[in-house]
C-alpha cells in the first residue's frame, strides 16, 4: 500500500500541485496560531501540551480515519485516505518554482533578479552575494527543501506503515518541521510570538523525528553519487558538529557532486558550486527518489510474496 500510495501522491502532485496560499494551509496555521496563543504560558508543562496539540493530535487524528475506513470501507478507501495525507504533506512543486526561477535568472545573466528571488524565497538579505554564492544557498536551500517536502516524509511514512501508521508519520513529520520553521523565525511585531521554553522545545523535538529521515537522505544521496566522496564528508561533518541534521544533508550532498556546500566544505577549500551543478542536484534528487520507490517496491512485493 505505501509504494502504491506514495507513487499516486507524486503523480497528482506534478499535475495538480497545491498552491502555496490554499484552504488547508491557511487552516492549519491559523490553528496552529491558536493553539500556541491559548497554550503558551511558558511552563514546561504547558510547553509540552503545546506541542502535542499541534503535533501528535493532527496526526492520531489521521490514523483514526485511516483504521476507521479500512474497517468500514475496506482498503480502497484507506489507500485513497493515504494519497490524500501525501498529496498534502509532500511534493517537489512546493519549493521547486523558486529553484527553477533562481536558475533561469541566473541562465540569463540576471544576478540582480536572482538576489531578489534568493531574498524572497529564504526571507535573508542576498544584495551582495556573489554569483557562485547564489548558486551554493539555491542548491543548499533546495536540497534540504527536497530533505523535508519529500525524503523526510517518506523516511516517517513508509517506517510507521508497516503497523497501520503511515498517515500519522507523514503528518507527524510535516507538522514538527512546521512548527520549528515557525520557532526559528526572528521575533517581530507580526510575528506569532512563542516562549522561549516552547521555541528550545521544538527546536529539541523537531532535531530527533528529524534524526532518522536526515540520515537516509544522506544514504540515498551516497549511494546515487559519489558514495566513497559522500560518507566520507558525512563522516567528518558528524564528528566536528554532531547533531546537526540538515549539515549531515548538505555534506553527503557535497560530497555526491564534489562541490563545497557546508562551512567544513569551505574550510576545505572545496570547490565551489558553479551553474552547471544546477542540473546535477535536479538528477541527484530524482535518482534518489527512484531509488526509495524501487526499495519500496521490493518490500512491498516481499509482503506480498511472504
Amino acid at each position: 500500500m505505501s509504494f502504491f500510495a506514495i507513487f499516486c501522491a507524486l503523480l497528482i502532485e506534478q499535475a495538480r500541485p497545491l498552491k502555496d496560499a490554499n484552504f488547508l494551509h491557511t487552516q492549519v496555521r491559523s490553528a496552529l496560531s491558536w493553539a500556541v496563543r491559548q497554550l503558551d504560558t511558558g511552563q514546561v508543562s504547558h510547553v509540552r501540551l503545546t506541542w502535542l496539540v499541534v503535533v501528535l493530535l493532527p496526526a492520531l487524528i489521521a490514523a483514526l480515519v485511516h483504521w476507521a475506513l479500512l474497517y468500514w470501507l475496506g482498503w480502497v478507501a484507506t489507500v485513497v485516505w493515504n494519497v490524500v495525507i501525501l498529496y498534502l504533506t509532500l511534493g517537489f512543486r512546493q519549493f521547486s518554482h523558486h529553484f527553477t526561477d533562481i536558475r533561469d535568472a541566473l541562465d540569463a545573466g540576471d544576478e540582480d533578479a536572482a538576489r531578489a528571488l534568493l531574498a524572497q524565497w529564504m526571507h535573508m538579505d542576498a544584495s551582495d552575494l556573489p554569483r557562485s554564492e547564489i548558486v551554493r544557498q539555491v542548491i543548499a536551500h533546495s536540497v534540504l527543501n527536497a530533505h523535508r517536502c519529500v525524503f523526510g516524509v517518506f523516511a516517517w511514512y513508509s517506517l510507521l506503515s508497516g503497523i497501520g501508521l503511515g498517515p500519522a508519520g507523514a503528518v507527524v513529520y510535516r507538522m514538527a518541521e512546521y512548527f520549528s520553521a515557525l520557532a526559528k523565525r526572528p521575533v517581530s511585531p507580526r510575528a506569532l510570538l512563542l516562549s522561549p521554553a516552547l521555541r528550545d522545545y521544538v527546536a529539541d523535538w523537531w532535531s530527533r523525528v528529524d534524526w532518522i529521515p536526515a540520515r537516509l537522505t544522506a544514504m540515498g544521496f551516497a549511494f546515487v553519487g559519489s558514495f566513497e566522496d559522500a560518507i566520507d564528508r558525512w563522516r567528518k561533518f558528524e564528528a566536528a558538529r554532531p547533531g546537526d541534521n540538515d549539515g549531515i544533508v548538505l555534506a553527503a550532498t557535497a560530497g555526491a557532486l564534489h562541490i563545497g556546500l557546508t562551512e567544513l566544505d569551505l574550510q576545505n577549500a572545496a570547490p565551489m558550486p558553479r551553474l552547471g551543478h544546477l542540473p546535477a542536484v535536479v538528477g541527484l534528487v530524482w535518482r534518489t527518489v527512484v531509488m526509495w520507490m524501487v526499495v519500496l517496491a521490493l518490500l512491498s512485493l516481499a509482503r506480498l510474496l511472504g
